[in-house]
C-alpha cells in the first residue's frame, strides 16, 4: 500500500500544477477555488483520467487501476486536499453501476473508459410528467423493429440533458404485464434524430433541469442493457448509485448539491461574530455533528460498493439524511447573514442565498424523501409493504390520470 501512496505523491508532484498544490497546502479547497477556474480544471482533467485515479478500484480496461478498496480509500485521503472532483458524476454514478451489474463486456469496454475520461457525458431519462414518485408507471414506449427499438414519449426533470451526450432511459416494451415487468433499460444517444431537449428554469434562476421529448428515436438493440422486460432490475443499480451520489461528501459523488458544508458554516458564524451567541453556536455545532454522522454513514455504503457488493436500499439512508440536513445547513447560513440575506437584486445573490434556494430540491431529486423512507422501512427494517391494489395488474389496465 505504501508503494501505491508513494506513486500517487510522485504523480501529484509531476501532474498537478504547482499553484493548485500550494493553495491546497496553504488554504485548502477555498484557496484552490481562487487559483483554479472551472475551465482550467476541465482542460487539465484528461491527466487525472489517464492516471487511473478517478476510479482506482475499476479494472484497468475500463480506466481504473484494479486496486483494493482499502488502498483506494488511502489514495482518496491523500488526494482529498486537492479537491479533484469528478467531472462526469452522472456517468460514473448512474450509468456505470448498471453496466457493471447488467451490461455486456462489449458495452463496458465501449462506454466506461469514455465516462472516466469525461469524453461522453450522461443524463438520466427516468421521470415523466405522470411517473415521478411512482416511476414504474412510466408511459414512454419502445417498439421493436428488427435489430433496433423505436422510442416515443416524454421525460422530465432530466438534470444536464442539455449538455449530455448519452442518457440512460427506461421505456415500456410490454403493456400487457404488471408495470414493473414490462420495462426495458436503454442507452440513448442524446444527439439522435427525434430528441428535443427543453430547459426548465428553477427558483435560483439556473436551468440545469430539462424536459426531453422522444419522437420515434431509433436505438440499436446493442444499446439495450439487460434482458427485455427486466429494466426495473437494471434501474435499481442506477437508482442506488444516484441516491449515494446526492447524499453528499464522503459518498463518492458530488460534494454537495446546494451550498457549502458545515466547515464553511462555522467560518461564516465566526466572520459575522454570531459565534459568540451560545444559542447560535449550539445550532451550528449540532449541524456540524450531524454532517459528520452522514459522512460516516456514506463511507459504510461506499466501502460495501468497493468490496464488490452492489448498492442496495441502505444507500437511501444517506439520501434521506442528506436532503433534510443540507436544507437546515443552508437555512442556517442565511440566518447568519441576517438582513443581508434578503437585501439583493439581480445577479448580486450571495453564495449562501443561492445555496439555500438550490437546496430546496434536495428532498425531491433522486427520489423524494418520502419514497426513500418507504424503501428504508420495507427493505432495511423489514416492515410490511405499502398496499398496492394494482401491483399484479397489467399496466394497460391500471387507471391513470
Amino acid at each position: 500500500m505504501e508503494e501505491a501512496i508513494d506513486a500517487v505523491r510522485s504523480w501529484v508532484a509531476d501532474a498537478v500544477p504547482a499553484t493548485w498544490r500550494e493553495a491546497a497546502s496553504g488554504g485548502g479547497r477555498e484557496a484552490i477555488r481562487h487559483v483554479r477556474s472551472y475551465a482550467d480544471y476541465v482542460a487539465w482533467y484528461p491527466a487525472f483520467a489517464e492516471s487511473g485515479l478517478v476510479v482506482p478500484t475499476w479494472p484497468v480496461a475500463y480506466g481504473g487501476l484494479e486496486l483494493a478498496p482499502v488502498t483506494a480509500r488511502r489514495i482518496e485521503q491523500e488526494l482529498g486536499p486537492l479537491n479533484l472532483g469528478h467531472l462526469n458524476p452522472l456517468g460514473l454514478n448512474l450509468c456505470a453501476p448498471a453496466l457493471f451489474a447488467h451490461g455486456t463486456e462489449d458495452q463496458r469496454l465501449r462506454y466506461l473508459p469514455q465516462i472516466v475520461a469525461n469524453r461522453e457525458t450522461w443524463c438520466q431519462l427516468f421521470s415523466e410528467p405522470g411517473a415521478g414518485s411512482d416511476l414504474a408507471s412510466l408511459a414512454t414506449r419502445a417498439e421493436r423493429n428488427a435489430d433496433e427499438w423505436v422510442l416515443t414519449g416524454q421525460k422530465v426533470w432530466t438534470t444536464w440533458a442539455h449538455v449530455a451526450d448519452w442518457g440512460v432511459c427506461l421505456a415500456r416494451t410490454n403493456a400487457n404485464v404488471p408495470k414493473r415487468k414490462g420495462i426495458t433499460y436503454f442507452l440513448v444517444d442524446m444527439h439522435a434524430v427525434g430528441i428535443d431537449v427543453r430547459p426548465l428554469r428553477h427558483i435560483g434562476g439556473e436551468a440545469e433541469f430539462n424536459e426531453v421529448f422522444l419522437d420515434a428515436v431509433r436505438v440499436p438493440d446493442t444499446q439495450r442493457v439487460g434482458d427485455e422486460g427486466r429494466g426495473w432490475e437494471v434501474a435499481s443499480a442506477t437508482l442506488s448509485g444516484e441516491r449515494q451520489m446526492i447524499s453528499g461528501s464522503g459518498s463518492g459523488g458530488v460534494d454537495r448539491i446546494g451550498g457549502s458544508d458545515t466547515d464553511a458554516l462555522v467560518g461564516l458564524a465566526r466572520r459575522t461574530e454570531m459565534w459568540m451567541d451560545p444559542v447560535v453556536r449550539q445550532r451550528v455545532v449540532g449541524l456540524w455533528a450531524q454532517e459528520r454522522i452522514r459522512r460516516w454513514t456514506n463511507a459504510r455504503v461506499r466501502a460495501a460498493a468497493g468490496a464488490g457488493r452492489s448498492l442496495g436500499p441502505e444507500s437511501s439512508i444517506g439520501k434521506v439524511h442528506q436532503g433534510e440536513l443540507n436544507q437546515r445547513i443552508q437555512l442556517a447560513a442565511c440566518d447568519l447573514l441576517g438582513p443581508s440575506a434578503t437585501a439583493w437584486t439581480g445577479e448580486l445573490v450571495s453564495p449562501e442565498v443561492k445555496g439555500m434556494l438550490r437546496s430546496r430540491a434536495n428532498t425531491i431529486e433522486g427520489g423524494t424523501a418520502e419514497v426513500n423512507k418507504n424503501v428504508l422501512g420495507e427493505r432495511v427494517l423489514g416492515l410490511p409493504r405499502e398496499p398496492d391494489p394494482w401491483r399484479d395488474t397489467a399496466w394497460s389496465e391500471v387507471p391513470r390520470s
